[in-house]
């Protein structure tokens, strides 16, 4: 009801329902008379903007004058339509980091699912800019040396190690796990490996060495003073008959 009015709603709820109102929308409409009122309409002005320029052209069989187009037209058009995308404060989806599960934080033992280590078991150490885990053996107990996992890839376990104290370099990011390419050319070949029968085989550098001992030889201290875990890390996971992991408690 508008305000300074003085009289009753035209609309009233009906008795014994509070929310269904006696009148609807188009009965409403009616009893306004909305359609009777003047519509009074502003003439909306649109100032014209100049798309072409005058430009006086040297030369006496040039005309003299040219009517220059302001604004260039663009030259390309695509051939489909593609949706163009709206401003917005969010980054896209493959500059943002991913988040880590619930159950998987720093200092829990995993179990990887998948490559040449799969089936035994690792400590998780923290996340790294491309959203994926540095994880280690320790390298004394099953031979798995620091590397980075997919989330996807490995089962969260109960079984959890305080690493708070543990000081883990700066230098362990997705730039120090980069693959090396071998380079063929500096590689003399002798007279009897004309035919390509020796391998170029990957050999571990000294910077992983060096940041593999750091690490576990802060980690073998704090494994060793809990009972069995040693032999826990060491003992690689698989499932027998009748045995279902969907059932199991990690």
């Amino acid at each position: 009801m508008a305000v300074g009015r003085i009289g009753k709603p035209r609309n009233k709820p009906v008795a014994g329902a509070r929310s269904v109102m006696e009148h609807g929308r188009a009965k409403m409409s009616k009893l306004r008379a909305v359609h009777k009122r003047k519509k009074v309409s502003v003439p909306r002005t649109v100032e014209k903007v100049a798309e072409y320029k005058e430009k006086e052209i040297n030369g006496e069989k040039n005309g003299g004058k040219r009517m220059v187009l302001l604004k260039k037209k663009q030259r390309y058009y695509p051939t489909e339509d593609r949706p163009k995308r709206l401003p917005s404060n969010k980054r896209p989806k493959s500059e943002r980091k991913p988040r880590v599960r619930g159950a998987i934080k720093p200092g829990n033992v995993l179990i990887l699912l998948a490559g040449n280590n799969k089936g035994k078991r690792v400590v998780y150490l923290k996340q790294l800019d491309s959203g994926l885990l540095l994880v280690t053996g320790p390298y004394k107990y099953n031979r798995v040396p620091l590397r980075r996992v997919d989330q996807a890839y490995v089962i969260a376990t109960s079984t959890r190690l305080d690493i708070s104290k543990v000081d883990i370099p700066e230098t362990l990011n997705d730039k120090f796990f980069k693959k090396i390419k071998l380079n063929k050319r500096n590689i003399k070949k002798k007279s009897e490996d004309l035919f390509g029968s020796q391998k170029e085989t990957y050999q571990v550098s000294e910077e992983r060495k060096e940041a593999q001992n750091v690490v576990d030889g802060q980690l073998l201290p704090i494994v060793d003073s809990e009972p069995f875990l040693k032999e826990y890390l060491g003992c690689r996971f698989s499932l027998s008959s009748k045995q279902y992991p969907h059932l199991m408690k990690f």
